[in-house]
């Protein structure tokens, strides 16, 4: 199943989605200029292989959930997030919010 729902934190929207697959759950919160995911995203692929697309996101471990998500610190970042600002150990909320 697939869940779609929107977000707001501090008056901005953002847009959650999660994918429920055997044995795993995919999580991402995003906007127009990047997102943050679950434990499921390669920061080093984007990094080395996709560096040209200038993705800009983050990654957290561990959650299972929008909500913890939105709460966990961001375990690892991409080049392209720390250019504004975004670093690891920062929540995932606090991330979203220097993507505005």
């Amino acid at each position: 199943m697939v869940t779609v729902t929107s977000v707001q934190i501090e008056g901005q929207h953002f847009t959650a989605v999660s994918v429920s697959l055997p044995k795993t759950t995919l999580l991402t919160v995003s906007n127009e200029i990047g997102y943050i995911m679950c434990g499921a995203l390669d920061v080093g692929l984007l990094n080395r292989l996709l560096s040209d697309r200038c993705i800009v996101a983050g990654r957290a471990t561990g959650v299972k959930t929008i909500e913890e998500l939105l709460a966990a610190p961001l375990e690892s970042v991409t080049f392209e997030a720390e250019e504004k600002g975004i670093k690891a150990g920062m929540t995932g909320e606090q991330a979203l919010l220097k993507m505005i």
